[in-house]
């Protein structure tokens, strides 16, 4: 089985790019709500967490992101603490999801895989790019939050040119190229390498 990366920047609109896979039938592991799930799961993450950035972060057992975001976001050690504790534990659980499928190819949908360095278990990477003005207007009207936060996150993020370079297949969502067909071209890509190597 093929083990496909689906990586972008902030506001790229990888998120977009795997709900296509998915209709396609496709299984799709979207790493970030997995981290998001275990650190309100996994009561050793839990722990380790508090220990860390204090018991506030949490909120009647929900994890209280609004406050998380803003000491994470404004502190980059503090947002690479958290990394290393959250990486392992997203990384183990999307390992065993992989053996659990069932299919040509799978799909893992993650912003950091090249900062985690789980890029090196996936056969091959697939990035989504936009233009920067178009990825931050996505941020800004999907987050409610003003420019400068979204910049603000995009500088904690590895440069997008760079992470495109470490890509096998970039896919344009720019909004003047159809998603669609760049996705089913990839599909039937992913489908024929899959069967050579079954």
């Amino acid at each position: 089985m093929l083990k496909i990366g689906l990586t972008g920047g902030i506001g790229s609109g990888k998120t977009t790019v795997a709900q296509i896979f998915k209709v396609l039938d496709v299984p799709v592991l979207d790493a970030d709500t997995v981290a998001k799930k275990l650190m309100e799961s996994d009561n050793a993450l839990i722990e380790r967490i508090k220990a860390i950035f204090g018991n506030n972060v949490y909120h009647n057992g929900r994890l209280n992101r609004q406050y998380l975001a803003n000491i994470v976001f404004k502190d980059e050690q503090k947002l690479q603490t958290l990394n290393a504790i959250v990486h392992p534990a997203t990384i183990a659980y999307a390992q065993k999801w992989m053996l659990q499928q069932n299919a040509m190819y799978v799909v893992k949908e993650a912003a950091l895989f090249f900062e985690s360095g789980s890029d090196t278990e996936m056969d091959i990477m697939v990035g989504v790019t936009a233009p920067i003005e178009l990825r931050i207007n996505r941020v800004m009207k999907r987050d409610g939050i003003s420019r400068e936060a979204v910049l603000e996150r995009m500088k904690r993020q590895m440069d997008e040119q760079e992470k495109m370079k470490c890509c096998k297949y970039v896919i344009q969502n720019d909004d003047s190229q159809l998603l669609i067909p760049q996705v089913f071209q990839l599909h039937n890509q992913f489908i024929s390498f899959g069967k050579l190597t079954m």
